[in-house]
């Protein structure tokens, strides 16, 4: 995690984040719990087509996205989506590189085109092209998506996915990998090994900007979350914790300096 400004975000990148979407059961006391801990005002689309998809915004600017389980036997849980300009050729891609396609290349109307697929090693992530909605406003600040990290069993593997996918570097240290493009790093990825149970199956996990870890982390408990990893001090990086909200999606949030980006 470096050292890049804090950006509103006007024209998304090529394989960057760019878009998070929360899919649980229970819609409307999500809405309620990031309200309470993020500040988020919910719009909730009227029509029928979108059928009850939420936009969440930190004021005007929109940040996020929250919708019911559409999917047959899906987990309530958070997804990352990258930018692509073109859904289709990326899906193509996504699939020559032993990628599984969930979801494929699919219209959403007036809005843009989107696939949702999992990695080789059984990740599950979006593409988006962008249409009448790029994507978030705001990165990198209180309230909005700041680093986004990959758990997965299978390290080398997926660094040559999303290499090959996306055109990601892959800069791997000792303890942690990190991606980037353009030379600025956005996510990371960690390897599971035995730190978690079998059952627990690789996974992206959103962070988002707070000002405060220690005071975000202890509103989340008070709103129902666990917390699963107590805020820490990362080693040349942010202070961070990990939470899991009241209906079981797991994200992170992380302190957001004035001057620090992810």
């Amino acid at each position: 995690m470096g050292d890049e400004p804090t950006v509103k975000i006007t024209e998304p990148s090529p394989g960057a984040p760019c878009w998070v979407e929360l899919a649980t059961e229970d819609p409307a006391a999500a809405r309620v719990f990031y309200h309470e801990l993020f500040g988020w005002r919910a719009e909730t689309a009227a029509d029928e087509q979108a059928r009850g998809y939420t936009r969440l915004y930190l004021g005007e600017q929109l940040v996020a996205g929250l919708g019911g389980l559409l999917r047959p036997g899906r987990a309530t849980a958070w997804t990352i989506g990258f930018h692509t300009a073109d859904a289709d050729s990326t899906a193509d891609e996504i699939a020559d590189a032993d990628g599984r396609l969930i979801v494929p290349p699919t219209d959403a109307p007036g809005r843009g085109r989107f696939t949702v697929a999992a990695d080789p090693t059984g990740a599950v992530f979006a593409t988006w092209q962008p249409a009448g909605l790029h994507g978030v406003d705001l990165r990198d600040e209180p309230g909005a998506l700041g680093w986004v990290e990959l758990a997965t069993r299978d390290p080398r593997a997926a660094a040559e996915f999303y290499a090959r996918v996306f055109g990601w570097s892959v800069n791997t240290g000792e303890m942690y990998t990190e991606f980037g493009l353009g030379g600025r790093d956005f996510g990371g990825m960690m390897d599971m090994s035995d730190q978690f149970p079998a059952e627990v199956l690789p996974y992206w996990m959103p962070y988002f900007a707070v000002a405060d870890v220690d005071l975000g982390a202890e509103r989340a408990a008070l709103l129902g979350a666990t917390v699963t990893l107590p805020p820490t001090d990362v080693p040349d990086g942010p202070r961070l914790a990990v939470l899991r909200d009241p209906q079981g999606a797991v994200f992170g949030i992380h302190v957001a300096e004035e001057g620090d980006g992810k």
